[in-house]
């Protein structure tokens, strides 16, 4: 993450908490289940596999799979995207979104919030180098261990403020996901068109940036 200029790091603190933001509604709307957060569900579907719970083993393994299926969509995006790779992955998040908040409009609930997992499994390819994902958006534990080593290498005379970056980044899912909390609270699942607004605003301004890949 130290590797990016500022303007790539904002749009990474925004994409973050875009994922936050989906990741409540996904969890609210499937009772308990994540739409970015997979060692989540995946622990759930051990628990699931143990007391022989049908319905929840298919619905996190589904969830699994749609969301490996999301980075494969948004690699594959990114690579045919060329110079504008990272507008590529955003513009297939913004097509999986909208493409849920339609599923909702019908009255399909679990397949919109499935295909939040998608979106969100796509959003991992915004940030890669030779092919590997080097800002975690949608999962946190990463970010919070360089955070703590960041903080430790301070402590032991390295750069003071080295941590921040991380911090804010695991700030901005929070705030994210508090939104997301709210609007579902008041409009449920239709909140996803904003995600989707949010996520073609942040596919307009990829399209500006210069790859840093």
């Amino acid at each position: 993450m130290l590797r990016y200029d500022r303007p790539a790091i904002g749009l990474a603190i925004g994409l973050s908490g875009l994922a936050g933001f989906v990741d409540a509604l996904g969890f609210l709307n499937l009772g308990g289940f994540f739409v970015s957060f997979m060692t989540g569900n995946t622990t759930r579907l051990g628990i699931e596999l143990v007391e022989r719970r049908m319905d929840g083993i298919v619905l996190a393994g589904m969830i699994i799979i749609l969301f490996i299926l999301g980075v494969i969509c948004g690699s594959l995006s990114g690579h045919f995207g060329g110079r504008r790779r990272q507008a590529a992955v955003l513009a297939f998040v913004t097509l999986a979104l909208a493409l849920s908040a339609g599923l909702d409009s019908i009255g399909a609930g679990i397949a919109a919030a499935g295909i939040l997992a998608l979106a969100m499994g796509a959003e991992n390819a915004v940030f890669q180098r030779d092919g590997e994902v080097t800002i975690g958006l949608t999962y946190m534990t990463g970010t919070l261990v360089k955070m703590g080593q960041r903080i430790a290498g301070a402590l032991l005379g390295g750069p003071k403020l080295a941590f921040l970056r991380h911090f804010v980044l695991w700030l901005s899912l929070l705030g994210g996901a508090l939104l997301g909390a709210f609007a579902h609270g008041r409009v449920g699942l239709h909140s996803i068109w904003l995600a989707v607004a949010a996520a073609g605003f942040f596919t307009f301004i990829a399209l500006f940036m210069p790859s840093q890949d």
